[in-house]
This record gives structure tokens, C-alpha cells and sequence, in this order.
């Protein structure tokens, strides 16, 4: 059960972000985000490996989506509190994808590969429902070359970052656990 509340839990912080962002209320993300993490980490068995990577992911976050806002790949809707940063709302979806790394994509610790894939292809469209159908964002240089710099970065990512889930539940004791639910 818990899985299918993570699972859930994520998609409604990136709705919120998204639709947020896309309206101006750049505060929707991060409040959903804070709800997500209040009820993961409290129902967590893995809360130390779940901490580890929201801080990671947030950092991760502020590289990575900077960089695109400062070479034009991208152009943030909402971009609070910085204009040419990764904004606040779409942090709380590097947070909020963070949470689901040792629970409901926990799958992907052990399958680099599905892990690449589902990076190389999900992160594109991510973005891309973000900037049309939300309007949370802008592709401001060449639409291609935007989706293929998202694919080959995300396709890279998110097999590290499972990986790196791997390893902190490990030192948990979990170290292949499919579930962040109580045991």
C-alpha cells in the first residue's frame, strides 16, 4: 500500500509544481513537496537513505536545471526566488523524485538499464508536458536540441541516483529493499 501512496504522493507534487508554476504560484511545488516528505520520512525504513537523497537531489536540482535556465535551453515560468536559477517549484520535483527511489521505483535499483530508459525517456517528456500543457516552462533555443540534451542528461541521472539509493539503503541494512513501507 504504501508503495501505491508514494507512487500517488509523487505525481500530485508534480502536478502541483507543474500546474502551479504554470499559474504563477511558484509555492504549490514546495508545499507539496514538504507533505510528501513529511509522510515518507515518517513511514519510511529507509528515512537516513530517503534524507541523504532529497539533499542530494536538491543540490543535483540546482546544478543541473540552472545550467539549462543559463545556456537557454529552458526558460522557468515562476522562477522564484532567481530568474536565471533553478526555481523553487521545480527543486521540490528533485526532491519529490528523490522519495520514490527507495519505494516506488525502487525497481530501478537493481536494473541500471530500465533505470537509463525510463530517464532517457521519461525526463524528456516530463519537460515537455511541463511546457505545453502547463505552460510552467518555455523552450526558448531549438525545441530538439532542448529534448535531446533533457534525454542523454536524464538518461544519465537517474541510473545514478539509483544507484546511490542502493548504496545508502544498504548502509540502512535494506540492501535491495523494494519498499520504504514498515516492515
Amino acid at each position: 500500500m504504501n508503495l501505491w501512496i508514494n507512487a500517488i504522493l509523487y505525481q500530485l507534487t508534480w502536478l502541483a509544481a507543474v500546474g502551479g508554476a504554470g499559474h504563477g504560484w511558484w509555492w504549490a511545488g514546495p508545499a507539496a513537496a514538504l507533505v510528501f516528505a513529511a509522510w515518507q520520512l515518517a513511514t519510511s525504513s529507509v528515512r537516513r537513505a530517503d534524507l541523504i537523497l532529497i539533499l542530494l537531489a536538491a543540490a543535483l536540482g540546482l546544478a543541473v536545471d540552472s545550467l539549462f535556465a543559463q545556456s537557454g535551453l529552458l526558460r522557468y515560468s515562476a522562477a522564484v526566488p532567481w530568474n536565471t536559477l533553478a526555481p523553487a517549484w521545480i527543486l521540490s520535483l528533485w526532491v519529490g523524485f528523490a522519495l520514490t527511489l527507495n519505494h516506488s521505483l525502487a525497481y530501478l535499483k537493481t536494473h541500471p538499464l530500465a533505470a537509463a530508459v525510463l530517464g532517457g525517456v521519461g525526463g524528456p517528456l516530463a519537460y515537455r508536458a511541463a511546457a505545453s500543457g502547463f505552460g510552467a516552462l518555455a523552450f526558448p533555443a531549438d525545441p530538439t536540441t532542448s529534448l535531446l540534451t533533457l534525454t542523454a542528461v536524464w538518461a544519465l541521472l537517474v541510473p545514478a541516483l539509483s544507484l546511490t539509493a542502493r548504496h545508502l539503503s544498504a548502509q540502512e541494512g535494506r540492501p535491495l529493499a523494494l519498499h520504504g513501507g514498515a516492515p
